[in-house]
């Protein structure tokens, strides 16, 4: 072992199948900055090893024989906190339901499983693959804590020009996060009443294959109604609209939605920071924007604008995030009118968008 290869973040391989568990074992390999530390078949023989290995990151097969890959990641977050990526066959609908779970169980991110050197795009699914366990290796995971009743404190009265807002019944609320979002999403969203008064547009990024099976996870999980933006569609109150995958969600200046192809905007499409803008010029001072968890600063951007259109808009507070940096880019430039922790956001947001204001 050289200093070089010290360096490296160390990938614990766990999935089932010899021929996919080889390939893995080569993608990582070939990449100057992973080394395979351990490939098994089985969760059990994962967390048989893994106090031993100590890995950097798990790279997950979600159906395994035996125990699956989400009560794996489950006892992984307990036993030997870890960063996950989740490794699914977009293909599968039970398999991206269980993707989705081991989401919620802390894993940190879903990635398209290879299949084979020859197949159209396995480049690009190797080179996703890989920047996914380098980037999720550096992530802090903690044991999978449930949420305490946090107590608000340390929010600063709102200034004269803020409490004005309240007379502004908002007419649309946009909502982004990245790393750790999907159970963000689920918890704020889930706390919404059925008969929340204004419709939702929603940016969660994920690689494309998922976006379908997210929706309906969540449309599962929520008393309100999800799916995916259709272009042109008019947005109606209580329903959620996703971003599909690999395309842009805007609002227009008619009020309709508009899913778009045009280029990512600081690698992210769909983009945060894209879908805000367009609110902010499109609805002004009627539109509510929320940030929760993500890694990189996307959003922040489009969140100035619409706080300066007069919108208000509330982030997910450093305390719960599991990555404290979309939230904490948007608040650095000024991008936030309050920081809350997870469970106070909805409420909030209830309040806000009946007119209660504050």
């Amino acid at each position: 072992m050289g200093m070089a290869s010290q360096s490296r973040v160390r990938v614990m391989v766990v999935e089932d199948s010899l021929v996919v568990r080889q390939l893995l074992v080569h993608i990582i390999a070939s990449d100057p900055r992973l080394v395979v530390a351990a490939a098994v078949s089985s969760a059990e023989e994962a967390l048989r090893e893994i106090g031993r290995v100590q890995p950097d990151v798990v790279s997950m097969d979600i159906r395994l024989p035996g125990m699956d890959g989400l009560e794996a990641t489950r006892r992984i977050m307990s036993e030997h906190p870890t960063p996950i990526v989740v490794i699914a066959d977009s293909i599968e609908d039970s398999s991206l339901k269980i993707s989705m779970n081991a989401l919620k169980a802390g894993a940190l991110t879903v990635v398209e499983k290879p299949v084979g050197l020859s197949s159209a795009g396995y480049a690009a699914i190797a080179n996703t693959i890989c920047t996914q366990l380098y980037i999720m290796s550096q992530v802090p995971v903690v044991r999978q804590r449930s949420f305490a009743p946090w107590r608000e404190t340390g929010v600063p009265p709102a200034p004269k020009r803020e409490q004005e807002w309240s007379l502004t019944r908002p007419g649309i609320m946009g909502i982004a996060a990245s790393t750790g979002g999907p159970p963000a999403l689920a918890k704020v969203l889930g706390a919404l009443p059925e008969d929340f008064p204004l419709p939702i547009l929603l940016v969660q990024h994920m690689g494309a294959p998922f976006m379908e099976g997210f929706a309906s996870w969540l449309n599962g999980l929520i008393p309100l109604d999800v799916r995916l933006a259709q272009d042109q569609e008019i947005p109606v109150p209580g329903r959620v609209y996703v971003a599909p995958g690999d395309r842009h969600l805007l609002l227009s200046a008619a009020g309709t939605l508009k899913v778009s192809a045009e280029p990512p905007l600081n690698n992210q499409r769909p983009s945060a920071t894209l879908l805000f803008k367009s609110m902010a010029q499109s609805v002004g001072r009627r539109g509510l924007g929320v940030i929760l968890t993500g890694m990189g600063e996307d959003g922040a951007q489009g969140l100035v604008e619409m706080r300066q259109a007069g919108g208000y808009i509330v982030a997910e507070d450093e305390s719960t995030a599991v990555v404290y940096g979309m939230p904490a880019a948007a608040a650095r430039i000024g991008g936030v009118n309050v920081s809350l922790p997870l469970d106070l956001i909805a409420p909030r947001l209830v309040r806000l968008a009946r007119g209660g204001g504050e």
